[in-house]
């Protein structure tokens, strides 16, 4: 197959894993980045933004599939409604997009965004693939890291994540780029259902450094209702990866910020 395959977000978090997996499959692929790096064999760099629209047509010429991996805080919901306008436009038969577990259920802007983000995939008249993943282990890393430090680490009722390491992801969405649209696939999550207290323990321990207390607290409204419910984890169907959260910290060798002395130790 010669027509190349267009990653947005390619030099991301989870682009730069997905990438080598897509070449090393044959396929040509094209990445679309507001910071385009080095061209190189089999891999073409191009400037591009998917939020405002920049660059979207010559990005997408002559391409037949599209991973869209770009994402950020705000602005997935237009990026996507861009995109799979685009897409529609120069004739793509695949769009593939990358969401999060909970994405219609979360009371949260950020989900609500991903929610509208699916709508436009969907809504596209472009062949499409949606996977919804948990949070990954790089994002979850910093979090645990600045409450370890604290004297009392807070500890929401309810709060819980299923951290999903970030190697296992590349591959599953690899596979579906490279596969047939499929409309909505099973969530991806990590092997594990881990409460802030579980977390913060696993990094202390991978790191040497001293335990914090607990500090119970309570989310209120409608957001807290909807952690305790468990509305931010994965269906019961859901695909479950096999690297754990301890795993990926003793990979890791973090370090811990001891509260008293403000140095590492």
């Amino acid at each position: 197959m010669n027509s190349p395959l267009l990653v947005t977000g390619g030099t991301g978090t989870i682009g730069r894993r997905v990438v080598p997996i897509l070449r090393e499959a044959g396929r040509q692929v094209r990445v679309l980045s507001r910071h385009p790096g080095a061209n190189e064999p089999g891999v073409q760099h191009v400037d591009g933004d998917t939020v405002t629209g920049r660059g979207l047509s010559e990005a997408l010429d002559g391409v037949d599939v599209v991973l869209h991996l770009a994402g950020g805080a705000k602005g997935d919901d237009i990026a996507a409604r861009k995109l799979s306008a685009a897409a529609k436009d120069t004739g793509a038969r695949h769009l593939i997009l990358i969401s999060v577990i909970g994405a219609d259920r979360m009371p949260i802007g950020y989900f609500r965004a991903k929610a509208e983000a699916e709508r436009a995939i969907a809504e596209s008249g472009v062949p499409w693939t949606v996977l919804r993943v948990a949070q990954l282990h790089e994002f979850v890393l910093p979090v645990v890291r600045v409450m370890a430090k604290l004297p009392l680490l807070p500890t929401p009722s309810g709060l819980r994540f299923e951290p999903v390491h970030v190697d296992e992801v590349a591959v599953r969405l690899a596979q579906l780029a490279l596969g047939d649209p499929s409309g909505r696939v099973a969530d991806l999550a990590g092997p594990e259902v881990l409460t802030i207290r579980e977390l913060a323990d696993d990094y202390v321990d991978a790191s040497g450094g001293r335990h914090p207390r607990g500090l119970p607290v309570r989310i209120p409204g409608a957001v807290g209702r909807a952690y305790r419910a468990g509305e931010n984890l994965a269906a019961t169907n859901a695909q479950r990866g096999e690297r754990t959260w301890r795993e990926f910290l003793q990979r890791q060798a973090v370090r811990v910020e001891s509260p008293r002395s403000g140095v590492d130790g």
